[in-house]
């Protein structure tokens, strides 16, 4: 009897430590993610921007100037290919709203539907919903290579939410793009990183960077539980690491699978570096606040 007594108080133990973990790390995500929403909101429109005016020069045949919007990009670019989606996971203002949106939907299932499991799209569609967003990026640049940006004026929902994180209210010409928020913000209730997943241009266009191999998000197949499928169904992609390692650019960087796997088996080979992984999440992201310092896209710096 003390011996099986013993074994449950090591497992609850176990299973307390991974929670009290679980919970200092989204303790930290949430307050990095506050950070980063009311000091640079902007990161996201001015990265995107420097996209729109390098396809708008190109198809005009002007000369490419090395603005702040190229610069934006430029950053986030190579933050990206170094660190993964990090920025989508941690810092981008939209995938933010989309996560508060995301846990007050819960909140109210919960609490005032009674309901046991929150809503969400079925992962077996989540694969066909992801190539939207290579859609819309293709449809945005079309447009603005054609010269027809301006038609188009208006119609941005991202352009309406970079508006009101600049204490601007839209006028009536942004009539679309409210309306557009609106949708996106329902969609965001539903499903888990819906704007990310599915509509974000600036998505699309991480998601076909490479990302150095030792930085990426890696799994030990050989001590993970038989059939266990965690990582998979905490994924809002719906996402499960191959063995060798991170090979879709679906990835957000939310990181859920790290804290749910119950062998602790997810790692990022850099981040072992540090003693603690708060410490690695918090190295990116002071590296990012520099990053985005000196590209001028802190609003108090």
């Amino acid at each position: 009897m003390p011996f099986f007594g013993d074994m449950t108080t090591k497992q609850l133990s176990a299973g307390q430590e991974r929670k009290r973990r679980n919970r200092r790390r989204s303790l930290t995500r949430a307050a990095i993610q506050l950070l980063f929403f009311v000091s640079m909101p902007g990161a996201y429109v001015a990265g995107f921007n420097g996209i729109k005016y390098i396809f708008r020069q190109l198809s005009s045949g002007g000369l490419l100037e090395w603005n702040s919007f190229v610069t934006a990009l430029a950053g986030l670019g190579v933050f990206t290919i170094i660190f993964g989606r990090f920025f989508c996971g941690y810092i981008c203002a939209f995938g933010s709203l989309g996560d508060f949106v995301y846990w007050l939907s819960g909140l109210f299932q919960k609490k005032i539907l009674k309901k046991k499991k929150q809503v969400s799209i079925p992962q077996t569609v989540l694969p066909w919903l992801q190539k939207l967003k290579y859609v819309n990026l293709a449809f945005i640049l079309i447009v603005t290579a054609m010269g027809w940006s301006g038609a188009l004026q208006g119609t941005s929902a991202w352009d309406v939410f970079s508006r009101l994180t600049a204490f601007r209210l839209p006028d009536r010409s942004f009539g679309i793009g409210i309306l557009c928020l609106a949708v996106i913000l329902v969609g965001m209730g539903v499903q888990s990183r819906f704007f990310c997943q599915f509509l974000c241009p600036m998505g699309a266009f991480f998601a076909t960077l490479p990302i150095l191999p030792f930085m990426a998000l890696r799994r030990d197949p050989a001590n993970c539980l038989k059939g266990c499928n965690a990582c998979r169904n905490t994924c809002p992609a719906g996402l499960k690491l191959e063995p060798d390692g991170l090979r879709s650019g679906e990835c957000l960087s939310c990181e859920k699978c790290i804290g749910i796997c119950p062998k602790n088996n997810l790692h990022y080979p850099a981040g072992r570096l540090f003693k603690k992984e708060v410490l690695y999440i918090l190295f990116r992201a002071a590296v990012f606040f520099v990053l985005g310092a000196w590209t001028g896209l802190c609003r108090f710096l």
